[in-house]
């Protein structure tokens, strides 16, 4: 039954979920692949339903599997918040906190962490922008925002920010359903360079991308550029072309509800880091620092 699911076989599963692959989950987890295997297998049994589609090159989340994700998510999370709970001043802190924000975090990374925060200090107003990376860079310089949440691998090293990084999403090659490179364990980037590019060029998307390229000598067959992410999943899903981005971004389905499929590369293509920015010097409020703190505790968790 249902009722007999265990906290273990949640993080089993949402490790497999992140990573893509059940060797990864079980390295993640600091068990063998075989307890990962059962875990999941025994999760499938016990919910009625297939929770993954499995390739050659790993698993992916069926439409079921996607929305049970999130619900095992939402547990686990609310978990680790209760037992962090003691060492947090919940309800007794006050005041505001502006925080900058990009693109890509702000759609697919902060709005849950958000919330949580909210719940923990129901009393301090998220006075939060959007900016891209350079503005958010220059605010904080210049004591306008106190704290940026952005992506980080683009980060001008020569600058004096302090950072810390608070994920690091693997990049992967989003192809079709149907796909001739699912067949492979893992294709490289010199297969890619074969087959028609959709470039996306929002958060600094280009410069990121032709860097690893260029890192390997080679260069993408750009058919398509654009700033919209939904497009990108179109076109990649009615055949027009294939990607490679981070798995923060990714999702299976296109707004038609045609498949996309995510395939690890052969080459070390480096990830997307998402991070935190301050200034070093700059006193940082209580509810700024409240922030901060939370965002490390629960993006490590």
């Amino acid at each position: 039954m249902a009722k007999d699911v265990t906290v273990r076989q949640l993080r089993y599963f949402t490790a497999a979920a992140r990573t893509g692959r059940l060797s990864m989950a079980a390295t993640d987890e600091h068990v063998s692949q075989s307890a990962v295997t059962n875990a999941i297998l025994a999760l499938e049994a016990q919910l009625g339903i297939r929770l993954f589609d499995r390739h050659p090159h790993g698993v992916t989340l069926t439409p079921e599997g996607h929305h049970f994700h999130q619900r095992a998510r939402e547990i686990l999370d609310a978990l680790d918040d209760a037992l962090r709970e003691p060492g947090f001043q919940r309800y007794t802190l006050r005041g505001s906190v502006r925080i900058a924000a990009s693109y890509t975090v702000l759609g697919y990374f902060l709005p849950e962490l958000l919330a949580r925060f909210r719940r923990r200090y129901p009393d301090i107003v998220l006075d939060l922008v959007d900016m891209d990376r350079p503005e958010i860079e220059a605010a904080i310089a210049s004591g306008d925002v106190e704290l940026g949440v952005t992506l980080l691998s683009n980060s001008d090293t020569r600058n004096t920010l302090s950072k810390h990084v608070l994920v690091k999403s693997r990049r992967q090659l989003w192809v079709p359903a149907g796909h001739p490179l699912l067949e492979h364990a893992a294709p490289s980037l010199a297969d890619v360079s074969k087959l028609p590019y959709i470039l996306l060029e929002m958060d600094e998307g280009e410069r990121s991308t032709l860097g690893y390229w260029q890192a390997h000598g080679l260069q993408p067959d750009i058919a398509f550029r654009t700033r919209s992410m939904e497009a990108l999943r179109g076109l990649v899903a009615h055949g027009f072309g294939v990607t490679i981005l981070s798995d923060m971004v990714y999702r299976p389905w296109s707004l038609e509800g045609k498949k996309i499929e995510a395939i690890p590369l052969t080459d070390a293509v480096p990830p997307m880091d998402a991070g935190l920015l301050w200034h070093p010097r700059a006193s940082m409020a209580r509810p700024a620092s409240a922030f901060r703190d939370f965002m490390i505790h629960a993006a490590g968790s």
